[in-house]
């Protein structure tokens, strides 16, 4: 049988004040003819469908929409979704029952039945080949936050003995020559992070180990990271990363998602499939700030008309140093830009730091773009200028801070018997 492995959509994002949906919805296009093309049985989602709990209208419409079509052009397709930690659970669990009727598994949440016992019956699901038979069996496990396991100092032992007891059960359910799957929102040791994954587990540091998952497990769909990436040199263990680029730090990854054809009980076959790029991120310079007058320089020599028919035009970022204040320099950005085919996102000042070394950036961008852990880090740096860096007792309480107030946001709390 062949899988699909995509992950990290955040359906509903903005760059600045800049909508994604354009983008989304030609990656979505382009996946469901991928699935028809290359005759894909099942399509494996590793978490953070949204970018946050509370998505917009055009973005879940845009997840249903997919949906369907992927059942119109797809018949005989298997879909397991599970929730990420910038997902609502109980958003996406609230129609996994009528989308189960048309082979679409959906685990927002750690599920549990009567009595507070997990429903291991709704983490397990059977993945069935061409010809209609049961190739593999998948364990659809959602993102795991620390209430989900009993106290967080037990979190990294809860969510071992969690993976465990899904694992025993899908080997006594599987018969001979069938696969062993397993799907995951997390980051594992020795993954590769970038600066827009929202800081997990009390700031990483119970970032699960690789060896949760045994040699038998034919291929581990994970997602979380943006960066596509194999984990600790295991080529079946992968982050398929996410469809576009997230931020301007993300503009040069190669966005993928994963082709897995099984057979048997092992994966015979692993092909990252390239995603086409709809649209350029360009940062003005491309590494570290320039003057005011290379970045006009830069600006002037931006592309006038749309490279191609169709094609949407850059999004840009600009980091500019400045010595002194500059009162009209939105204006001169502007008169420099005029014409230009692109969308100026973000416009970042850089002063010389007390300290001599480094500088300190001040985004010309709404406060509501802007990553909570980012305005933290900017607001200590402005507070106490001679000092490089939080100590690491602040940066782990704010993080816990976050987490139960994102936790809060969200709404995730433990369904109820």
């Amino acid at each position: 049988m062949r899988l699909l492995h995509t992950s990290d959509w955040h359906l509903g994002a903005t760059l600045g004040d800049v909508a994604r949906d354009a983008e989304h919805q030609r990656f979505l296009d382009w996946l469901v003819t991928t699935i028809e093309q290359e005759q894909v049985d099942a399509l494996l989602i590793a978490g953070d469908i949204f970018d946050t709990a509370n998505p917009p209208a055009t973005a879940q419409r845009m997840y249903y929409e997919f949906l369907a079509r992927c059942r119109e052009r797809a018949p005989n397709l298997d879909m397991v979704v599970i929730g990420g930690n910038h997902d609502s659970a109980g958003r996406l669990d609230a129609p996994a029952e009528l989308l189960n009727v048309f082979r679409v598994r959906v685990v927002g949440g750690l599920p549990y039945a009567p009595g507070d016992k997990l429903d291991i019956d709704r983490l397990l699901v059977p993945l069935r080949a061409a010809n209609g038979t049961t190739a593999a069996w998948c364990i659809a496990m959602p993102f795991i936050r620390p209430f989900d396991v009993g106290a967080a100092e037990n979190f990294l032992a809860g969510v071992a003995a969690l993976y465990a007891e899904c694992l025993a059960a899908a080997r006594a359910r599987r018969q001979p020559g069938q696969a062993l799957i397993a799907m995951g929102h997390a980051f594992l040791v020795g993954g590769q992070l970038s600066d827009t994954e929202r800081p997990i587990q009390r700031g990483n540091l119970d970032a699960l180990p690789v060896d949760l998952f045994p040699d038998d497990i034919a291929y581990v769909a994970l997602g979380h990271l943006h960066r596509a990436q194999s984990v600790a040199g295991k080529a079946h263990v992968r982050y398929s990363g996410s469809p576009l680029p997230l931020s301007f730090a993300e503009c040069t990854y190669q966005h993928r998602v994963i082709l897995v054809d099984v057979d048997g009980e092992r994966a015979a076959q692993i092909r990252p499939l390239s995603i086409p790029r709809a649209r350029d991120l360009k940062r003005i310079p491309l590494t570290s700030a320039a003057s005011l007058e290379e970045v006009k320089l830069e600006l002037r020599q931006l592309p006038r008309t749309p490279t191609e028919p169709g094609a949407l035009p850059p999004l840009v970022e600009i980091h500019i140093q400045l010595d002194k204040p500059e009162p009209t320099l939105r204006a001169d950005i502007e008169t420099a830009s005029k014409g230009a085919w692109a969308e100026i996102v973000s416009i970042q000042v850089h002063h010389p730091s007390t300290g001599g070394e480094g500088s300190s950036p001040c985004p010309d961008q709404p406060r509501q773009s802007l990553d909570p852990t980012d305005v933290f880090l900017r607001r200590y740096g402005t507070k106490y200028p001679h000092r490089p860096d939080p100590p690491q007792p602040l940066k782990d309480a704010f993080q816990e801070l976050l987490e139960k107030v994102q936790s809060n946001l969200a709404e995730e709390v433990k369904p109820q018997p």
